[in-house]
């Protein structure tokens, strides 16, 4: 009975101090609303460089760190009260821990497992804190506006390329697995033109620089150079599907993907009752693999191919006739790109490297092989100015100057593997499609502007292929295209003093 007596009574007496404890955290809680409001005050007087937004917003940050220390810390001292309490009834009752004092042994390992409790606490702390931060200073620092403003539904497998003429009327064209190329109403988004002359997968579309010809590259082992003739549909209302959002506040809800086939912005499908073109003017032969990318060169009286048979072919258009074959990638070729002035070409490899050919000396051409990346160069493309961008499956982009190539200019390391990038002429910013579904831009220092917003309700629900500008389109001046067999305009405006940050 005595034991029970002593037991009840010890029970009662925690009981009291957890009660003590509790209200000595409310008091800590109450006071430290005072305190931050004379922080506050004194934070009004200082000089700094922070927007008061900002600097209130850290501060509250850093309070709940320093509340959480202080609850813990609270917390220790009852701890190390209860255990010296217990200590001296047992020391009264003559009850001792064989090998010494019951502080050293008991309380080293109640001390123990209180600090194994703090680390973690602290960093989960330090982790949620720490988000908390990232965020407040995106919120007041980025304000790109991203909005989706139309899609483009009708192939019926993924899409590997598309491409903005760059003559007038200005349309969107789109290369499929489904074996079609199709052409669009960038303002209706209704198709006005399906190829469907080649056999195999279609892997890249590019329009002829003044006239009004596609250069298509397929599977088939063959590119092939057809005409068109659209005439623009009269643009109709559209209901703004989103609104206008900021382009970090991107949430991805789910992974499920929609039902597939699904329509456009009026959840119809925009290639139904679309004229087709079955027969090309000129087949561009010779490659013994996939053609997996086509390009015009300076002019458009020449056309660059890249195959997987390891070459890249280069051809007059008029005569169809190989002019030059470009030897010396080890592996297969997975994009080619020529410069927008003058006659260069980039040629980019599964084994790593990019090469650039040099045409501008009629009587011989050059070439330099790069090595800046550790896994396959999925894309290498040229800027208006003197600068090539690579990217690659090692989750990297690189920038590099054409006159100093030994070392790129910039990196840009992402968390995913990079498809086809493009490069803004105006705005010199770089799009990267991303295999996560993600499409983020930057500029040419290599610095984070933007991230398109992806969603359940909008955004690619597969790996995005490849992005495109557009700069003469005032509704959309971007768009990407994925393996959701749908193609997507966006409307992408980021203020100049957040570029040049």
């Amino acid at each position: 009975m005595p034991v029970e007596s002593l037991n009840s009574q010890a029970a009662r007496q925690a009981k009291q101090k957890r009660k003590s404890h509790s209200l000595s955290i409310r008091r800590t809680n109450s006071t430290e609303q005072d305190r931050i409001g004379l922080h506050r005050e004194m934070l009004e007087g200082q000089d700094s460089k922070l927007p008061l937004a900002v600097r209130s917003n850290l501060l509250d940050l850093f309070g709940q760190i320093e509340r959480e220390f202080e609850n813990l810390y609270i917390e220790n001292i009852e701890l190390r009260r209860e255990i010296e309490t217990l200590n001296d009834r047992l020391a009264a009752e003559g009850h001792t821990l064989e090998g010494g004092d019951l502080t050293k042994g008991a309380l080293k390992t109640k001390a123990s497992h209180s600090t194994s409790q703090l680390s973690q606490k602290l960093k989960t702390t330090y982790k949620a804190s720490t988000s908390k931060i990232v965020s407040s200073f995106k919120t007041t620092t980025s304000r790109a506006v991203c909005q989706l403003v139309r899609e483009y539904v009708g192939h019926r497998d993924g899409i590997w390329d598309l491409s903005v003429t760059r003559t007038q009327p200005v349309v969107l064209g789109t290369a499929s697995a489904d074996h079609s190329a199709m052409l669009w109403s960038i303002e209706t988004g209704k198709c006005l033109l399906k190829y469907v002359g080649h056999q195999g997968s279609v892997n890249s579309i590019k329009f002829h620089p003044t006239e009004q010809m596609a250069l298509t590259a397929s599977g088939d082992q063959t590119a092939h150079i057809w005409r068109y003739m659209v005439q623009l549909p009269t643009p109709q209302p559209v209901a703004d599907i989103t609104q206008q959002t900021p382009c970090e506040d991107d949430v991805d809800f789910s992974d499920k993907d929609e039902a597939e086939g699904g329509g456009g912005v009026d959840g119809t499908d925009g290639s139904s009752d679309c004229p087709s073109v079955r027969l090309p003017t000129t087949t561009l032969r010779s490659h013994q693999g996939v053609v997996i990318a086509a390009d015009w060169l300076v002019g458009g009286k020449q056309a660059v191919t890249a195959s997987w048979d390891r070459a890249a072919n280069l051809y007059d258009v008029e005569t169809s006739e190989l002019v030059h074959a470009l030897t010396g990638h080890d592996q297969e070729l997975t994009h080619c790109c020529t410069h927008p002035t003058q006659r260069l070409v980039v040629t980019s490899s599964r084994d790593t490297t990019f090469r650039l050919w040099d045409f501008r000396d009629p009587s011989i051409h050059s070439v330099n092989v790069f090595q800046g990346h550790t896994d396959t160069v999925t894309s290498a493309v040229f800027t208006v100015g003197d600068n090539v961008v690579s990217g690659s499956d090692d989750r990297t982009v690189k920038v590099w100057d054409l006159k100093n190539m030994r070392s790129p200019i910039a990196t840009i390391r992402t968390d995913s593997a990079v498809n086809r990038i493009s490069v803004s002429v105006n705005q010199r910013i770089i799009a990267l499609p991303h295999d996560n579904r993600q499409v983020r831009l930057f500029d040419m220092s290599g610095v984070r502007l933007a991230r398109l917003p992806r969603s359940n309700r909008q955004g690619h629900r597969r790996m995005v292929c490849c992005s495109a500008w557009c700069e003469d389109n005032s509704s959309c001046n971007l768009f990407s295209c994925g393996f959701d067999r749908q193609a997507i305009g966006w409307n992408i405006n980021i203020p100049a003093l957040l570029q040049e940050k």
